[in-house]
């Protein structure tokens, strides 16, 4: 099992949810190597999924109305958590993008703007 990382901005994101919803969130999220082996193969009934852009794999895990947007770190020991957002921003966010609502992995993956709030996740200090 991956141990969690999460940065100044994933941090403050997740806690703002409602308390029993932060820890139903952190309870469910478990990652383990082989739950992300074989995810280029869509599988809409699994909580993680895959997204690629220029050469750098980004992972989302979907808990209730959660999305948590992470990277496994270069040592493969931990994933680094770098954005948390609610379902509802995500369908506000996707609808103001005008991106396709149907497949969410591949909307973000040509999305400008869900790269710069992963980038800028990136950047923030890790707690």
């Amino acid at each position: 099992m991956f141990q969690v990382i999460f940065n100044e901005i994933s941090a403050a994101e997740i806690s703002q949810l409602p308390t029993l919803e932060q820890l139903e969130v952190l309870n469910e999220f478990k990652v383990r190597p082989e739950d992300l082996e074989g995810l280029e193969e869509k599988d809409h009934d699994s909580p993680f999924g895959q997204i690629e852009r220029d050469g750098k794999t980004l992972y989302r895990y979907r808990a209730s109305d959660v999305r948590l947007y992470f990277e496994v770190s270069d040592d493969h020991q931990s994933v680094i958590v770098h954005r948390v957002l609610n379902r509802n921003t995500f369908q506000d966010f996707l609808f103001r993008a005008n991106l396709p609502v149907g497949d969410e992995e591949d909307a973000l993956a040509n999305s400008k703007q869900f790269w710069e709030l992963i980038e800028e996740g990136e950047k923030a200090r890790r707690v």
